[in-house]
């Protein structure tokens, strides 16, 4: 497969979304508008994917395609790219950097399934369903060490060094939330702090990373770290409500995986700390057995008790914090596009 040809298969997938619902449409309209300030920078990130994930083991490029094909937002490397421009670089690192990103992610990806026996995701089998736990670790292995090998060449030891703390963060964090697992008690400060690690510290390096890239000082890379981390809360509370709101075909992934991992979510956790003594026992049991067979149950128990919500006026807080680090950068397309960003985060449905 030629570089051409895989990069316009993957554009398709990638144009491909989960559900054709009218709300869905709009959110990939506004979505390809968000996009389009960094339209010619996604096209050479997809290229620059491609390209490396050649090597000597056949099945690393054959892996690395199917997940590339199976598309998804690119959101953080989206992220990198934008924070950069909206600081007027006008290099071509910010291509490497959002490459760098993607394969950090992916990377993640490939082992939370993995550690979650996941099967589905974006709408398709999980790679580890297709070729086992072994390759998917391996390969997840392979795309760690290509995206130090990426900033080694970029040789920035500001950039290096966010981003290797960021990788390790990320590790805690995942730890941290397998200690959560089928753990009831579990408290919402103590989920947000495995959230800011899990998911938001990506968020955070991508959108800090592009301020550093364009030589900001310390105040503007800070302000884009603080847009980016909140942004990455408020995009994993969204999946939180998701779980419980969405459905299979629309959101790409099998309905209550988290409850089904015995992960106490703050939907869960708003709804143990003011439901009544039934439902608190019923979400209590659940967690503690992964007990996907009452999800109908938790469903109805957390819409009652306002966990939906509540979730989702947290997640808009987190957005407002975004945005407001926005206010003292450069007026531009790019920052307008980053505000676009922000609201999309917290309104998809997908």
């Amino acid at each position: 497969m030629t570089t051409t040809t895989s990069s316009s298969v993957m554009a398709r997938e990638q144009s491909t979304e989960p559900s054709s619902t009218p709300s869905a449409r709009l959110q990939a309209a506004r979505l390809a508008a968000i996009r389009r300030p960094v339209e010619a920078d996604l096209a050479a990130v997809d290229v620059r994917i491609i390209e490396n994930l050649d090597s000597n083991a056949p099945l690393i490029r054959e892996t690395g395609e199917y997940l590339i094909r199976q598309g998804g937002k690119r959101l953080r490397p989206l992220l990198a790219l934008l924070a950069a421009r909206a600081f007027g670089y006008d290099g071509r690192e910010h291509v490497e950097i959002a490459v760098i990103i993607e394969f950090i992610h992916t990377a993640t990806l490939l082992h939370d399934d993995v550690v979650d026996r996941s099967t589905m995701r974006r709408g398709s089998r999980t790679a580890n369903s297709i070729w086992g736990d072994e390759v998917s670790v391996l390969v997840g292995d392979f795309l760690f060490s290509r995206a130090f090998q990426l900033m080694v060449e970029i040789g920035d030891l500001a950039i290096m060094r966010i981003m290797a703390d960021a990788t390790n963060i990320i590790a805690e964090g995942e730890v941290m939330q397998l200690g959560s697992r089928h753990d009831p008690d579990t408290t919402e400060a103590r989920y947000l702090d495995v959230v800011a690690c899990k998911t938001g510290k990506l968020f955070e390096a991508a959108a800090r990373v592009g301020a550093v890239l364009a030589g900001r000082g310390k105040a503007d890379e800070q302000r884009m770290a603080q847009f980016g981390a909140s942004l990455g809360v408020a995009y994993q509370l969204v999946d939180d409500i998701l779980d419980y709101r969405g459905s299979a075909a629309t959101i790409g992934k099998n309905i209550g995986d988290d409850l089904a991992d015995g992960q106490p979510t703050l939907p869960l956790i708003h709804a143990m700390r003011v439901g009544d003594e039934k439902g608190v026992r019923t979400v209590r049991d659940a967690i503690l057995r992964g007990d996907v067979e009452q999800l109908p149950n938790l469903i109805e128990i957390v819409e009652t008790s306002g966990g939906i919500e509540y979730t989702s006026a947290s997640a808009r807080g987190y957005v407002d914090r975004a945005r407001d680090a926005l206010r003292d950068i450069p007026d531009n397309r790019f920052r307008a596009a980053l505000a676009s960003f922000a609201d999309f985060v917290v309104e998809r449905t997908y």
